[in-house]
């Protein structure tokens, strides 16, 4: 058995909660903030067997889309004399990381 944790642009949780529930996989969502961007995301927690790994990761990555966005240009925090020229970034898309479950209850 596995743990999957994915987190995901807010913008996308939506979209993947219900492919997930409509494919038979619970999860618990849990609001996080990324620390490079700042930006609200929602890291999702969900318990697997082995062979159906590939199947919840696959869910994710198709509901889970990267876009470009534009950010101040962090040299120029704390310099209020100056100018900030925004820069262009890439956000969304999936984090997701795969543990083994040593034990798994629902009580």
């Amino acid at each position: 058995m596995k743990l999957i944790f994915s987190i995901v642009n807010n913008d996308d949780s939506h979209s993947v909660s219900s492919a997930l529930t409509q494919n038979g996989f619970q999860a618990t969502k849990l609001a996080s903030t990324g620390g490079f961007l700042m930006a609200g995301n929602t890291t999702f927690m969900i318990c697997s067997e082995d062979e159906q790994v590939d199947k919840v990761i696959e869910i994710i990555t198709k509901h889970s889309h990267k876009r470009q966005q534009f950010v101040p240009n962090s040299a120029s925090y704390g310099l209020s004399n100056y100018t900030s020229f925004p820069v262009e970034v890439s956000v969304g898309g999936a984090t997701i990381f795969v543990t083994n479950i040593e034990r798994f209850e629902k009580v």
